[in-house]
């Protein structure tokens, strides 16, 4: 199968950056003929003042974007074009080309943007949904994408000329949801339920599972107000037990968050800052638990299945998809959400109870097995994908005939190769007559 994939990447890297690079390399791996196409928006730290004026017209409709994708479905011919990310150097431009080329399109919903200016659900401290409810001028009203008024009014103007235009209804044959919860909200939000498969993250390749019991507690993730760390160290001013508490992860807060931690002398709280992969995993292994203290909808937290890989058991917030993901009593533990009291009981008891969580531990690794493998994602893209291409005539009959197609091309280019070879083998040997007669 021949496959395009589309994303654009954020100034600030995250996990819908390592989905994308996961899944094209699992689809590579399984044999299949990936094209990507790319922008990001660093790309705008160039322009000039005139530039970044013509950027609301741009997150509206991107020409050079969908020109170069038109010229790409036109050369290469792919089956199918998947959709990771748009906003905001690539646009919504491409979906109506892809629907002209007669391509099936198929997007991920990494996160709510469809929905919701800011794409978190998340202002002032707390979840909100106004937009979904009331409207997107409630998001305008409150300037909630980058704290402006004007940027989220473009970004409102954008969503609300492409719904009018039923840009993502016409335009996309499957969405795929990261969990059951955000199913629910993208159907709340008016999309189709037929039209939203699940499929959740998951880790390539398999970190394998720790030999022990850890050390310490452990929170990773962007130290930004929804991930509200400020109630983690809230806990950790009142536990009457020492636990050794590492924090990874950089962002805004991490200066405050540091100096609010010293002047509340909590010793045992330390700031690792932002650390590569290969650092990331033998931290995760050498937990006893990781933390999670959430107050905003996180889609699917790459982080929460890379514990479970590793056998460690996840402490979590009561909230969105992560009391989906994380099983409570089986692979971790729940809390009240934003209540530093209920969180000191959870982690109180699961330092003291280290038998009960390394059981869960085990459950969480078991998860992991039966869930987030690599294996088990690929079957469920596969037939995601066959349900899209199936849904446009691409059966069984046309995949077999493409496949011959392939062996036949692969025949044909091998051909060409010994062909090849033996033509320059002759004229070796012809050179080589030539010179020992000249020689002679």
């Amino acid at each position: 199968m021949k496959i395009l994939l589309v994303h654009n990447s954020y100034q600030q890297p995250g996990g819908e950056d390592v989905v994308f690079n996961q899944e094209r390399q699992l689809l590579e791996g399984a044999g299949h003929q990936v094209l990507t196409y790319c922008r990001s928006n660093w790309e705008i730290a160039g322009y000039s003042a005139l530039k970044r004026l013509a950027l609301v017209g741009r997150l509206m409709w991107a020409r050079d974007t969908r020109r170069e994708i038109a010229s790409l479905l036109r050369c290469q011919k792919p089956d199918l074009v998947h959709v990771h990310n748009t906003f905001l150097m690539v646009s919504p431009s491409i979906y109506s080309v892809c629907k002209e080329a007669h391509i099936p399109v198929v997007q991920t919903l990494h996160n709510y943007r469809l929905l919701c200016p800011a794409a978190i659900f998340f202002r002032h401290g707390r979840v909100c949904e106004e937009c979904l409810e009331h409207g997107l001028w409630r998001g305008v009203m409150h300037g909630c994408y980058r704290n402006s008024r004007a940027e989220t009014s473009a970004v409102a103007l954008m969503l609300a000329v492409h719904r009018w235009r039923r840009t993502w209804t016409r335009g996309v044959d499957c969405f795929v949801a990261l969990s059951e919860f955000s199913r629910r909200k993208f159907i709340e939000g008016g999309i189709a339920a037929e039209k939203i498969a699940v499929k959740p993250n998951f880790v390539y390749a398999d970190p394998g599972c720790r030999a022990r019991s850890g050390e310490y507690a452990l929170f990773i993730g962007r130290l930004s107000p929804e991930k509200r760390v400020v109630t983690l160290l809230a806990a950790w001013q009142r536990l009457q037990v020492r636990i050794p508490l590492r924090i990874i992860g950089g962002g805004p807060e991490r200066a405050p968050l540091e100096a609010h931690a010293k002047q509340m002398e909590l010793s045992d709280v330390r700031f690792l800052g932002q650390l590569p992969r290969n650092e990331v995993i033998p931290a995760l292994k050498g937990a006893r638990f990781l933390l999670f203290t959430s107050e905003w909808y996180e889609n699917f937290p790459l982080t929460t299945v890379e514990a479970f890989a590793c056998g460690v058991p996840v402490i979590c917030s009561r909230l969105g998809a992560m009391e989906e993901i994380v099983a409570d009593g089986r692979t971790g533990l729940h809390f009240t959400p934003g209540n530093a009291d209920d969180l000191v009981q959870k982690v109180e008891w699961a330092w003291t109870h280290p038998e009960e969580m390394a059981a869960m531990g085990r459950g969480a690794r078991a998860e992991y097995e039966a869930k987030y493998t690599a294996e088990r994602n690929y079957e469920m893209l596969m037939e995601i994908y066959g349900k899209v291409l199936g849904a446009r005539g691409w059966g069984p009959e046309k995949g077999r005939k493409q496949k011959a197609e392939g062996r036949r091309q692969m025949e044909q280019e091998q051909w060409q190769v010994t062909s090849d070879h033996l033509k320059e083998r002759d004229r070796n040997r012809e050179r080589k007559s030539y010179t020992l007669d000249g020689i002679g």
